[in-house]
């Protein structure tokens, strides 16, 4: 039998309130995030992290001093180890972008394992440059320096894989049926958003992400559905894609319909789900007089969505080395020029 390590990526988030501040550097130091040349961007990292961290010390204060997403992302780790069925075999990693565990960390981890072969995936379904991207060449640094070279496969992305739909297609079922009763709902597929301009140099994140939303409004076969696809987590003075989450709270007030919020692109609770959309924006709701509120879990570990992952996995192996879509062959249209898949 040949040892398979499987290394989930990951955002990260701080796990202490002192975290907080260094946690924001590592993020805002990132090309892909931030791209100026390094002597320009690491002061500036620096700068940008001081003066927002009380800020987000205070997002984090409200979800008990740290991020959730390494003790889900764990148990996610778990569920995708137990559904592979490979005991002493395969061992599923973590490696966080931002936060411990790092990839370095992780790669000295996987080299220690005596791992044979690697399966890299991306907790982002949707392809960005921002996220996925960023995350698999920070892993190819961390594994160089490790000493780490084995036959590695790369899942870049997944928008519409049939676990993941069908799992959110269940998970928002009760939360239309509880809306209902305060009339016909509204459903906003909300997702973190990007700069205009990254979408216009090609990222294919807001493509994939309107495929998934259309796959998941097609499995939940309901005739009229009101539905669409909108942004949340705006920051800074650039335009940012559309149209916003807070707009479309706003709207929804005007027209007198309950919602049902769905964060279409995270499959892990963390601060834009358990501060922004529970807290921030249900506010906003009852402010602009949205009859009823409803904010739909995200996938976490439920069965589908991990029956899905461990497919993916399968069918990884089961391929030439290197880095593919969900089905092993390209799904983003020519006008997505940095589709991990461009020019094969």
């Amino acid at each position: 039998m040949t040892r398979t390590a499987v290394v989930l990526f990951n955002l990260g988030g701080p796990d202490r309130p002192e975290a907080v501040q260094p946690f924001l550097q590592n993020l805002f130091s990132d090309p892909a995030i931030i791209g100026l040349p390094g002597f320009l961007r690491l002061p500036l990292a620096r700068l940008i992290s001081k003066r927002r961290a009380k800020v987000a010390a205070g997002i984090y204060e409200r979800m008990g001093g740290g991020s959730p997403l390494l003790p889900l992302t764990r148990a996610q780790g778990e569920a995708l180890e137990a559904a592979l069925a490979d005991p002493g075999e395969t061992r599923v990693f973590i490696a966080m972008r931002y936060w411990h565990p790092l990839a370095g960390e992780t790669a000295r981890a996987v080299r220690e394992w005596g791992a044979e072969r690697l399966v890299l995936l991306p907790l982002y379904p949707q392809y960005s440059t921002t996220t996925s991207a960023s995350s698999l060449a920070d892993w190819k640094k961390a594994a160089e320096a490790a000493g780490l070279d084995l036959p590695t496969r790369a899942i870049c992305c997944y928008s519409t894989e049939a676990g993941l739909v069908e799992a959110q297609a269940a998970l928002i079922r009760p939360a239309l049926a509880a809306a209902s009763a305060k009339g016909r709902p509204r459903l906003l597929f909300s997702a973190h958003g990007l700069p205009q301009k990254v979408v216009d140099g090609g990222d294919p994140y807001q493509w994939q992400v309107e495929r998934t939303a259309a796959k998941v409004a097609d499995a939940l076969a309901m005739p009229d559905l009101d539905w669409l696809v909108c942004y949340q987590s705006r920051v800074g003075p650039l335009k940012w894609i559309g149209p916003s989450t807070e707009a479309e709270i706003e709207r929804a007030g005007r027209d007198g319909v309950p919602l049902v919020v769905v964060p279409i692109a995270f499959v892990s609770e963390h601060s834009e789900t358990l501060v922004e959309l529970d807290i921030e924006y249900a506010e906003k709701a009852h402010a602009a007089g949205v009859p009823a509120y409803h904010r739909v879990p995200a996938l976490g570990t439920t069965a589908p969505f991990i029956a899905g992952l461990a497919r993916l996995v399968r069918e990884a192996l089961a391929r030439d080395t290197g880095i593919a879509a969900d089905g092993g062959r390209r799904l983003c249209p020519a006008s997505c020029r940095r589709c991990a898949m461009a020019g094969a």
